[in-house]
């Protein structure tokens, strides 16, 4: 994994001081070196920070073909790339690296636009193509590596990060809907908190030229009708389809010139990932584990259980309430986004303990809750839209079971307290996800700390959900399955931009770490998909076929276990701690008040009720303290102007 760089002027030579900046800035993803390629004509520049993992001789980017007309930057891994470029080499192509990489630049070559379709694994790119006088950008089908682009000054800008389009010389402004957007409903697909700035949507490629650019898709989950038969398939036959899939996206994730290590925590799908990866690797693989003081969100004795089952070597890193005040800000400057939970704070300080460790590779569970329905409101979605001809008492009483087993998702996963008008949502989808009363019930718990302007200004938007104005509803929702349009509609906003963000790549990256995730291996996913809803959530039984597919190589608890989600202690549950601390510290100080957002105020006041409050209801408020508590952070380090 690497960081890249782009500058494509309409008008004037490109500035190579600008180019240098941004890709300086992105120095924690690619420490290896950092290399630069100009167009002969100056309009167009290239930059990458490389973090060195295939081919550690001669896989420095960026890369030309064999005239020089067509040059690429690549940030991420393409997997069975050897038999392409086996491929390539028997049609005449004259490959100058070993590295996975260079097959993207040749099958361009070859196949033009169609060259996406045969990428295997986590990517983002640019390429300039000298004949065609066109900039090409891509992201990968999920969203899990980023890639950033603004214009200004007439000329296009590309980056893995905002910050580096900032250092470059775009403006850093916050954009005033997307916040309120963001605080309610999770967020765009394209859109950032930053005025101008956008990103290119997972499964989509960006085609510029001097006169014009324009977005396609070339992937999408194409969930089926409801109501389709599918091929006559037994469970049986379902769980070996799902076991070879998964086994395969785990082996090919494996292959690297550096040692790859394991996430582990004490849920079905890292623990799932190691037993199978511990098939197919030669020697014990090295698994680290965060672990809390705070037994209800520690897993550490499970994942040492698991390790031991696997032959792996278990790590421990333990995070306290200091460690997460220590280290907040520096993650959510990576992240450049707002968070519910310092999960991912904790996450930033694992990658960084991975990399003392001497570590470059590791493999992680994210994106299995996405596509097998892990999460309790799509369990919640079953019980109130798929019922299997359950009669109203029986789902009156498994929602109620829902619920009791459930606490720590309350508020964050499944709805607590009123909702805001969701009429919008209904009448497009004929319902409304269970998430989306949920981040709704978050949102009426936002609306007396917000500036009475701002409110007024956007509260007409609270009753819509702005990822419908972005997908196409008839070709990917419409005639679905319930629970697959809110698989579908959750991956589109959380998965990319929170999930892979604020758990993934950011905080991995941010330590020069690179994470690899089998579960969003599209081949996988694209079997996935195909599979009947039942397979996925069984009763209450979340991800059944996962289950059932690696039950020999997981431990008993891990396999009866239902699903928790990774969180880290909330900083209310400790009054007196540094975490709160930090928290009072920065919600009372002047950078909240220099926002236009919040009422202050009224934060002063939810501050001051805290320590009266029970535990439930300091929980729920830690939610929307912790996206406050980020967007002052942004603030502070990016200086955003409104």
């Amino acid at each position: 994994m690497c960081g890249i760089a782009s500058v494509f002027s309409r008008s004037k030579p490109v500035s190579e001081r600008a180019l240098e900046l941004a890709t300086s800035r992105l120095h924690h993803r690619g420490p290896d070196g950092q290399r630069f390629w100009y167009s002969p004509d100056r309009h167009v520049g290239l930059g990458h920070a490389r973090l060195s993992i295939i081919d550690l001789v001669t896989g420095d980017q960026p890369i030309a073909n064999e005239d020089g007309q067509i040059t690429i930057v690549v940030n991420g891994e393409f997997y069975e790339y050897e038999a392409i470029q086996r491929d390539l080499a028997t049609r005449g192509h004259r490959l100058k690296t070993k590295s996975d990489s260079e097959i993207a630049l040749h099958l361009y070559e070859e196949l033009g636009m169609q060259f996406l379709q045969h990428l295997r694994g986590e990517f983002a790119l640019v390429l300039w193509d000298g004949k065609r006088r066109r900039l090409v950008a891509a992201r990968d089908r999920f969203g899990i590596k980023p890639l950033f682009y603004a214009w200004h000054d007439d000329a296009l800008y590309l980056a893995s990060e905002a910050k580096a389009l900032f250092a470059a010389g775009v403006p850093a402004r916050w954009d005033e809907e997307a916040v309120f957007h963001s605080v309610s409903f999770g967020g765009y697909q394209a859109r950032t908190l930053f005025d101008g700035v956008l990103q290119i949507p997972p499964g989509h490629a960006m085609i510029a030229t001097a006169q014009h650019h324009q977005l396609t898709q070339y992937w999408d989950f194409d969930y089926p009708l409801a109501g389709a038969v599918p091929p006559a398939a037994s469970d049986a036959d379902h769980i070996a389809e799902f076991r070879h899939s998964l086994e395969d996206a785990v082996k090919v994730r494996l292959r690297a010139d550096v040692p790859v290590g394991v996430y582990l925590s004490g849920g079905l799908d890292s623990c799932s990932v190691l037993g199978l990866a511990a098939r197919h690797h030669p020697e014990p693989i090295q698994a680290f584990t965060l672990t809390f003081e705070h037994a209800a969100y520690d897993e550490g004795a499970i994942a040492r259980e698991m390790a031991d089952l696997a032959g792996a070597r278990f790590n421990p890193i333990p995070i306290g309430q200091s460690t997460l005040a220590d280290h907040f800000a520096d993650a959510i400057a990576q992240a450049e986004t707002a968070c519910a939970n310092a999960h991912g704070v904790a996450k930033y300080v694992l990658s960084r303990a991975v990399r003392d460790a001497g570590y470059k590779v590791v493999l992680t569970g994210e994106g299995s809750d996405e596509v097998l329905g892990g999460y309790a409101h799509f369990r919640r979605d079953m019980l109130l839209y798929n019922r299997e001809g359950q009669d109203q008492a029986t789902i009156e009483e498994l929602m109620g079971w829902l619920e009791e087993h459930n606490q720590v998702s309350k508020g964050l996963l499944l709805p607590d307290g009123d909702t805001g008008p969701l009429d919008g949502v209904r009448r497009v989808l004929g319902f409304v996800p269970s998430f989306i009363e949920t981040f709704s019930s978050r949102a009426m718990k936002f609306l007396p700390l917000l500036d009475p302007g701002f409110l007024a200004r956007h509260a007409s938007d609270g009753d819509t959900f702005g990822i419908l104005d972005e997908v196409s509803v008839r070709s990917q929702l419409a005639g679905r399955d319930p629970l697959h349009q809110s698989l579908y509609l959750w991956s589109k906003t959380v998965l990319a931009n929170y999930i892979l963000t604020m758990l993934g790549d950011r905080m991995e990256m941010g330590n020069s770490i690179e994470g690899r995730v089998p579960f969003l291996d599209h081949k996988f996913v694209e079997m996935l998909v195909r599979q009947p809803v039942n397979m996925k959530i069984r009763g209450m039984t979340e991800k059944y076929v996962l289950r059932e597919a690696v039950r020999e190589v997981v431990t008993d608890t891990v396999y009866r276990r239902q699903k928790h989600p990774f969180l880290s202690p909330p900083a209310t549950l400790e009054p007196d701690g540094t975490f709160n601390a930090f928290v009072q510290d920065m919600l009372r100080g002047p950078v909240l008040k220099s926002m236009p957002f919040f009422d202050p105020k009224q934060i002063t006041g939810l501050l001051d009720r805290l320590p009266t409050m029970e535990v439930g209801a300091r929980t729920a408020n830690d939610q929307v303290l912790m996206q406050i508590l980020s967007l002052c952070v942004l603030q502070d380090r990016f200086r955003l102007s409104c």
